[in-house]
């Protein structure tokens, strides 16, 4: 805890970070009402959730970190290098950087963090980010007494030997879950955490929010702010109506709510929007009845209107796909357009494909307001095209089992990036060895494509890398194993006091360092 907070009492706290009305862009504290729910732990290791890794990430630091716009660069490490067969990597560390507790960082403490998150008793976190270092596996299994592939060579020196090389590592180290923490932890660490990030802990009321302090001492600049506030409203109604009365300063506009506030000229004006990396399809189970035909599933694709369903379902919050790549990353093709609508085409394609008079098909969708509106949708758009849809609504662990154990003809779903990197929507989402349960609930199978993706996720070379990404995409592309729909945009109000917010492409790439607030 900072030295200013820890001589303020708890009630002084609450009304430094609670100005409001008119008093809001006069205090030194931005409150942030993004989450709908309480993070499940302030300890990397159990960063399981979106709430949870944007907390890990502003009281900790990784290797590597990433930018608001989506690029990986140095954080605890200044550079590193990696040998030609890309499978050593050799991280040079930050000198002079301390904890909160005022503790020296060592590349020790990178050898013990990444050590304790593979722990075989660690059972509630999400270790694999990991998983490519040699020996991790293993250790995380109990088949071994050490993590062989971290290596510390001097307090200054991280040596990671990977198993088979992988292009995207370093990204993969920028994740909540490889936040390095100190070798001596509390036992109280997930509620009482210590880091190196730019900002400490003052409070955590569950359910309520937490309040950080700046860190005055951090490495990359203390932050322009004195405090950071991070408020949990699960209710969408209450958080809009706290941010028109200036009680909050950053608001996620719900879906509901979106034309409302865009109709609105002094409402818009408070809007802005980033593309997020989240892209909304239609899974086709390649090895089930008529969707083995290539010519099928062309077919359902030009029978969906996902324009009108974009404009009039999600209040136009979003581009529509023309491959698994989001356009703000690398190895998207911007000349690649997305199959038209076009009943005519459709028709003329399940003709050719011996159903001209259609097919009965289940579309399977979890329960989600948002996801059973679109269902509806693409159950009408296709009977125009005499493909006669059965809608099946489970709870959503129900429906992603029946996808996963491939059930289910078609599932309405969405993939939110872990990490932004084009590799982490090829290959989870399309890649053979993902079948099933890892997340290939198309089933989509295809050598020529599996081996330019395996050839993509170890090139060093970004430019071929790049060209790699776009040749897949495009080749899956061409052979529709899912209903192409939209990559959403998501859409923030932000007072007009705050200056320097930047809406983060990925979840944990806004650490607040540069935001401020202004009198206006």
């Amino acid at each position: 805890m900072s030295p200013l907070f820890s001589r303020l009492p708890f009630v002084a706290l609450l009304l430094l970070a609670a100005c409001k009305g008119s008093d809001a862009a006069h205090r030194r504290t931005l409150i942030d009402a993004r989450d709908r729910y309480d993070p499940k732990s302030l300890d990397p290791a159990l960063s399981t959730d979106v709430p949870t890794g944007r907390a890990v990430s502003y009281l900790f630091d990784g290797l590597t970190r990433f930018s608001p716009d989506a690029k990986v660069g140095p954080a605890l490490a200044t550079r590193w290098e990696v040998t030609p067969d890309g499978r050593t990597y050799l991280f040079h560390l930050r000198a002079g950087v301390r904890f909160h507790d005022g503790s020296l960082f060592h590349a020790s403490d990178v050898v013990h963090s990444f050590t304790r998150v593979l722990d075989p008793s660690n059972k509630s976190g999400r270790p694999w980010p990991l998983y490519p270092i040699a020996g991790a596996r293993a250790f995380a299994a109990g088949r071994a007494a050490t993590v062989a592939g971290v290596t510390a060579l001097d307090d200054s020196t991280v040596r990671i030997a990977l198993d088979t090389a992988l292009a995207i590592f370093p990204k993969l180290l920028a994740m909540p879950v490889a936040a390095v923490v100190p070798a001596k932890i509390s036992a109280d660490f997930s509620e009482h955490p210590v880091g190196t990030g730019a900002w400490t802990l003052v409070s955590w009321q569950h359910d309520d929010f937490v309040l950080l302090a700046r860190n005055s001492e951090y490495f990359g600049g203390a932050p322009k702010l004195d405090s950071l506030m991070i408020r949990i409203i699960p209710e969408p109604s209450t958080a809009v109506a706290e941010f028109e009365s200036g009680n909050i300063d950053l608001l996620y506009v719900p879906e509901a709510d979106a034309q409302r506030w865009e109709q609105s000229d002094e409402k818009k004006a408070l809007l802005t929007s980033a593309p997020a990396l989240r892209l909304w399809y239609v899974a086709l189970n390649t090895t089930r009845g008529p969707l083995k035909d290539a010519r099928v599933r062309q077919a359902l694709n030009h029978a969906v209107d996902v324009h009108t369903i974009l404009d009039k379902l999600l209040g136009g919050r979003g581009h529509l796909a023309a491959g698994v790549i989001p356009p703000t990353l690398e190895g998207a093709d911007a000349a690649r357009v997305p199959y038209a609508y076009d009943t005519v085409v459709a028709r003329k394609l399940l003709a050719a494909a011996g159903y001209a008079k259609g097919f009965d098909i289940e579309l399977w969708v979890p329960q989600d307001p948002a996801f059973a509106r679109v269902a509806e949708s693409i159950q009408s758009y296709l009977a125009v095209v005499g493909v006669r849809v059965k809608l099946v609504q489970r709870e959503s662990a129900a429906a992603r089992e029946a996808a996963r154990n491939g059930q289910a003809d078609m599932i309405v779903k969405d993939w939110y990036a872990d990490y932004p990197d084009a590799e982490n929507f090829l290959y989870p989402l399309l890649h053979g060895a993902n079948r099933g349960v890892g997340g290939n609930v198309s089933f989509y199978a295809n050598p020529e494509f599996d081996r330019i993706v395996s050839l993509s996720r170890v090139e060093q070379d970004s430019s071929k890398r790049t060209a790699l990404y776009r040749q897949a995409d495009s080749l899956s592309f061409a052979e529709a194993p899912m209903i192409y729909l939209f990559f959403y945009n998501e859409l923030y109000a932000v007072q007009p006091w705050v200056k320097g917010f930047v809406v983060p492409t990925i979840f944990n790439g806004q650490k607040f360092t540069d935001v401020s607030i202004t009198a206006h």
